[in-house]
């Protein structure tokens, strides 16, 4: 933890200083009159200024999980890869194609840099709690809403930091370097899923708004992330069964009768910078262009198929085969450059359509930046990364209502919703009994929020993979990945631990095991 906790807080407090005066990444910050070069951390957190622009420094780190991974690769790709429903057109990559092949260990750049990304928001966000309260003369109701931004952001990044290792230090306050939390040893489960839930229900009193169209966390992102942990801790590891099932139901149903989302009508609008954070978003990820670019747009596009105006065409993350097959016969969301997929584009991105003979992922398609027919593209993206959806909120419904009581027509409207954009019948409720009601969720979980980061955390609380093949579920342990032939592990229910992190904290040990 070392060279995390002393080096990523000094960095992100400094980086605070910097965001108060330039153009901020975030959308909505706007600029301050204050001079960088009269402040130091003694002066600092002494004016609402200086608050606003700290909560934008913690926003600004959440863009860790596009961050670069080395040649040709973005974070995002770890949990991809690991589902199997991905690959690499460049292989290029050692450390992607250890994900693909199941072979990684704790030197893994992907591992380190989700660890590190996550730890580097809790720092940030640490700060803020421990020196927002002090400030005064402040409104209270602007040092509330901040507050409450960062315990949403704290627990975000320990939400996946849990799923993805287990037991990890839980830190909660900021770190000097004369400080034992350097050397923090592991925390449970059980207590880092406490801090969140304690975290996401502060945050629900700190009286934010039900939506925010300019990116800032909102209500319906505070109770949407806490029906997933609630999902999440009723299932495996933590087992708590029926009544967490129930919890999570409570809290999704209160997003959705709340009416302040819906489904876009066409998904075009899931990648349409007109149509950020509004309607369906629930909680993104911020770029905007020549200042935050989005860095996937280059990485997602087929390898050197000249399908843009960007130079450079990676083909980093595409979709297998398997998983594109594997959707119903009429899903919309199948249909070339209608639904999540694209199987011919325009030369150099507007010029003659041609046919790109594999799918690629349309879901994240940046028009602007690419181009379109007719119009160049402008090879630099201020689209954003989705990362709760309405769509989300409604199948945690359905299969939380579901584990809890059994199929409800309540449940099955939530389904049908997602069934009915792409324009599937959805079975009447008298043909489900809670099993195949659970698989159905299950499934369409797979499909609709695939490729968001979503599809490999479902696979660890339930133990189960989608067969692509049969259109059944395996048992996690013993799954083959049907493109590269790779197998499930037990070992493969956690992450290793960075080997930097467990040289510098002998604390941190033993690793996870298998690693």
């Amino acid at each position: 933890m070392k060279s995390i906790n002393t080096y990523h807080i000094s960095k992100l407090l400094l980086g605070a200083l910097v965001l108060l005066t330039f153009s901020s990444c975030k959308k909505w910050l706007s600029d301050h009159d204050v001079d960088p070069s009269n402040l130091s951390p003694g002066t600092y957190y002494t004016i609402p200024a200086h608050a606003e622009a700290a909560i934008a420094a913690a926003y600004a780190q959440t863009r860790f999980i596009n961050g670069g991974a080395g040649i040709f690769a973005n974070n995002f790709s770890l949990t991809e890869m690991l589902t199997g429903t991905a690959k690499t057109e460049t292989g290029q990559n050692t450390d992607l194609n250890n994900l693909i092949g199941l072979s990684y260990n704790g030197d893994n750049v992907f591992i380190n840099n989700w660890w590190n990304g996550a730890y580097s928001v809790i720092a940030q966000t640490n700060l803020v709690l421990d020196r927002v309260p002090a400030i005064t003369p402040m409104d209270a109701a602007q040092k509330k809403r901040i507050l409450g931004e960062a315990q949403f952001l704290r627990a975000w990044s320990y939400f996946y930091l849990v799923r993805l290792f287990g037991d990890v230090p839980l830190i909660t306050t900021s770190v000097d370097a004369a400080s034992p939390l350097l050397y923090a040893k592991r925390s449970t489960k059980d207590s880092v899923y406490t801090q969140i839930v304690n975290d996401l229900t502060a945050a629900e009193a700190a009286g934010l708004s039900w939506t925010d169209a300019t990116g800032r966390v909102s209500m319906g992102a505070v109770k949407s992330l806490l029906a997933e942990v609630y999902l999440t801790m009723a299932g495996q590891p933590l087992n708590k069964g029926a009544a967490y099932y129930k919890l999570a139901a409570d809290k999704a149903n209160e997003v959705i009768t709340s009416n302040s989302f819906s489904l876009f009508t066409n998904y075009f609008d899931l990648h349409n910078t007109a149509t950020e954070n509004k309607t369906e978003h629930i909680f993104e990820i911020q770029y905007l262009s020549g200042v935050a670019d989005n860095p996937n747009q280059g990485i997602l596009l087929p390898n050197f198929k000249a399908v843009s105006a960007y130079g450079t065409e990676i083909g980093s993350t595409v979709p297998t085969l398997q998983f594109y097959n594997s959707f119903e016969t009429g899903d919309l969301r199948k249909v070339d450059r209608q639904g999540f997929f694209y199987t011919s584009y325009y030369d150099e991105g507007s010029g003659p359509l041609k046919n790109l003979s594999a799918p690629y992922i349309y879901k994240f398609f940046d028009v602007i930046a690419n181009g379109t027919a007719g119009v160049k593209g402008t090879a630099t993206s201020s689209l954003n990364w989705p990362n709760i959806r309405y769509a989300q909120v409604l199948l945690t419904y359905a299969e939380a209502s579901n584990e809890s009581g059994g199929p409800t027509q309540a449940a099955l409207n939530a389904l049908g919703l997602i069934r009915t954009r792409a324009q599937l019948t959805t079975p009447a409720l008298a043909t489900y009994t809670q099993n195949t009601f659970r698989e159905a969720i299950w499934r369409e979980r797979a499909h609709e929020l695939c490729y968001e980061g979503i599809t490999w955390f479902d696979m660890l609380r339930t133990r189960k993979a989608y067969n692509e093949l049969t259109n059944g579920f395996d048992n996690f342990v013993g799954h083959k990945f049907p493109d590269s032939g790779s197998v499930l592990a037990e070992k493969n229910l956690l992450l290793p631990l960075p080997t930097q992190e467990m040289q510098n904290n002998p604390n941190l040990r033993p690793n996870n095991p298998g690693y």
